[in-house]
């Protein structure tokens, strides 16, 4: 890994990357170590990832029927009800990035990187990604993000994709049964049940779709 860490590195010097065990990491989030991901690991084989473009489905019944779903829902997150589903691409830029109320965990099933940032660097509704830090998760790896980690789709490290299993409280990402008109200014960015986002302006597909255009600066694009 090590030596894929600094290919990596030299193609991105544009990006602040580092490896998810690096120190850099532990303001977003942490490594979950102590539970196995093989039987999950395993349905993910049965998934495609498209020609092109992401694909990300919220609630997958395969996935929710393994004994990790009672594990994580207990020990991760105390109890509350969650939801086991997956995105797989080809992504290689940032877009956009979105928080939500309550952790996310990633289960890397390919190599991949996420590219992160922190709610509190949002200003007025804007972010510039001159804050972002990229971290490349190693297949089989998991980890938690903290509610105050910004992300997105996850960024390919090999021409295949990559896929990756995304665990969240139930019902997030969503739609939003009913919007209710703003009081405060974090309700602009309120763009599915339990997700904030802020979309990058070249990302029309988002603006056109509602997405508050809050990221300043350049559409970061991950090289491998």
């Amino acid at each position: 890994m090590k030596e894929r860490m600094t290919e990596l590195q030299g193609l991105n010097p544009h990006l602040a990357l580092f490896s998810v065990q690096n120190e850099a990491f532990r303001p977003y989030g942490r490594i979950l170590k102590g539970y196995d991901f093989n039987e999950v690991m395993q349905q993910m084989e049965q998934t495609d990832i498209p020609a092109e473009g992401n694909v990300y489905l919220t609630s997958v019944k395969q996935l929710e029927q393994t004994a990790i779903k009672g594990q994580l829902q207990q020990h991760v997150y105390g109890g509350m009800e969650i939801q086991l589903g997956y995105c797989n691409g080809r992504n290689s830029n940032l877009n956009g990035l979105e928080y939500h109320k309550g952790s996310e965990i990633n289960v890397a099933v390919t190599d991949l990187v996420l590219l992160l940032g922190k709610v509190q660097d949002i200003r007025d509704n804007k972010y510039s990604t001159e804050h972002i830090q990229a971290f490349f998760i190693p297949q089989g790896t998991a980890v938690e993000l903290y509610s105050t980690t910004l992300h997105f789709a996850p960024c390919k490290v090999t021409d295949d994709g990559f896929k990756c299993i995304v665990v969240l409280p139930k019902g997030t990402n969503e739609p939003l049964e009913h919007k209710s008109e703003a009081i405060t200014e974090e309700d602009e960015l309120l763009f599915m049940t339990n997700k904030w986002l802020l979309a990058h302006p070249e990302r029309k597909i988002l603006i056109d779709r509602g997405a508050y255009p809050g990221i300043v600066g350049d559409n970061i694009v991950m090289m491998y």
